[in-house]
C-alpha cells in the first residue's frame, strides 16, 4: 500500500532503515531476507526505502526471520525518530 502522509512516509522511512540494519549486522542480501521471511525480494527492497508501509503480519515475519521479537522490532523504529 502507497504512503500518503508525511507523517507515514516518515514513519515508514524508519522502519525500513531499522529492518535494513538489522538484515546488514547479519551479513545478509535483500534476498536473504526475503526468502527467510517467506516475502517478495523486490518487495523487500520497497519496505527498505520506505516506498511501502508493510503491514502488522509482514512486520511481524520479518521480525521472525531476523530473530527479533516484533515489539524490539518496532522499538528500533522508533528510537530513529529521535
Amino acid at each position: 500500500m502507497p504512503l500518503r502522509s508525511e507523517d507515514e512516509r516518515a514513519l515508514g522511512s524508519r522502519f525500513g532503515r531499522a529492518v535494513r540494519r538489522r538484515r546488514e549486522d547479519r551479513g545478509w542480501s535483500q534476498e536473504q531476507l526475503a526468502n527467510r521471511a517467506e516475502l517478495n525480494r523486490s518487495y523487500m527492497g520497497e519496505i527498505e526505502r520506505g516506498a511501502v508501509m508493510p503491514s502488522l503480519a509482514t512486520a511481524a515475519k520479518l521480525a521472525l526471520a531476523l530473530d527479533l521479537p516484533l515489539a524490539e522490532l518496532i522499538a528500533q523504529c522508533e528510537q530513529l525518530a529521535g
